[in-house]
């Protein structure tokens, strides 16, 4: 029996932007033309540096016209970026290995978080029947969406545990208010999601945290290592043709991720848009306090972590698996701008 995916309503998460159907407008180093950037869910913590980038000017310093987009999960961010409709992508990094098993040339080149940021969430009412992965047959399992970093995770620590994927339901149940629904309604009795949702959900008592992967020591207990996750991507040809536009994004990037590491959260939460707090600004600061960690101080790509992210992919994922031993993890990711935008 193929794993079903069940779908609920998704409302409060929209696409900031609506995409045109042209193709991809070059940014190429003479033009100083537009960039367009996805962020798969730009009032996530876990892609907090995005926006927090625009409010603090780094893009504008650097000189480079950023255009900022949003779409529900990573999986659609990353549709956009091969239609090319998009230069970029802030999503989880692992996308680039699938899309290698594809035939797709991908790679990241700013490394945001060193870990996924990312929270296995048991409702109330079925915490004491589903007290680890181990105990997911037979459950409904929320994820952001189908081929999303969260169903990848839910997969691997379903299968590392000895459940079948076929042995749970799917269901996609989106985040911030809809995750929180589908948990008080019985739609799921667990699901991952990450800040501030999982701060909402705690509140209002209608979860409880069985995993914790928004710290390193959580993500090497889940995970086996360290899995780096939110990521700036972009196509392999548009960083060959655009260098100098590539790196003044990594250099306003690589600022923003040294800007975090030297304030607190109360400061970073103070910088960010105003209805990102959802009039809650004590909630809100709890929950980037709770994932700050997460994030990287310079933007380069922790040694083991390429690996980690190819083990738990090779494991459930039927091309990364039918590929795993000429997938070349070199060609996912690029440090070269990010180092070269240290001291900037």
């Amino acid at each position: 029996m193929k794993r079903k995916i069940v779908a609920t309503a998704v409302a409060g998460l929209v696409t900031a932007t609506a995409l045109t159907a042209c193709g991809r407008t070059s940014a190429g180093d003479s033009s100083g033309g537009e960039v367009k950037i996805m962020v798969g869910g730009i009032d996530k913590v876990i892609y907090l540096p995005a926006m927090l980038t625009q409010q603090l000017g780094y893009f504008k310093d650097q000189g480079v016209d950023v255009k900022l987009m949003t779409e529900p999960s990573g999986a659609t961010a990353e549709t956009e970026l091969v239609a090319g409709q998009v230069e970029g992508v802030v999503g989880f990094y692992d996308h680039t290995v699938t899309l290698q098993a594809q035939d797709k040339c991908i790679e990241s080149v700013v490394q945001l978080a060193k870990v996924p940021g990312e929270v296995e969430m048991v409702s109330t009412k079925a915490a004491d029947s589903l007290k680890s992965p181990a105990d997911f047959a037979g459950k409904k399992l929320g994820v952001t969406s189908a081929g999303s970093s969260t169903d990848y995770l839910t997969q691997y620590l379903a299968t590392k545990n000895g459940v079948d994927t076929k042995d749970y339901a799917t269901v996609q149940a989106g985040a911030g208010a809809t995750f929180l629904s589908s948990m008080q309604n019985g739609g799921i009795d667990a699901g991952m999601t990450t800040d501030p949702t999982v701060e909402q959900v705690l509140q209002k008592g209608a979860g409880k945290v069985l995993l914790d992967m928004r710290t390193v020591a959580g993500t090497q207990k889940a995970l086996g290592g360290l899995y780096p996750a939110s990521s700036l991507y972009m196509d392999c040809d548009y960083v060959e043709n655009n260098p100098q536009t590539v790196q003044k994004i990594a250099n306003a990037f690589v600022k923003t991720l040294g800007w975090i590491s030297q304030h607190s959260a109360a400061d970073v939460a103070a910088k960010m848009p105003k209805d990102y707090s959802g009039g809650d600004m004590d909630l809100y600061t709890k929950a980037i306090d709770a994932s700050k960690q997460m994030f990287t101080s310079d933007g380069v790509m922790p040694d083991s972590g390429p690996q980690t992210v190819l083990d738990v992919l090779g494991t459930f994922n039927a091309d990364v698996k039918a590929n795993k031993d000429s997938i070349d993890l070199d060609k996912t990711y690029t440090t070269k701008f990010v180092e070269a935008a240290q001291g900037q």
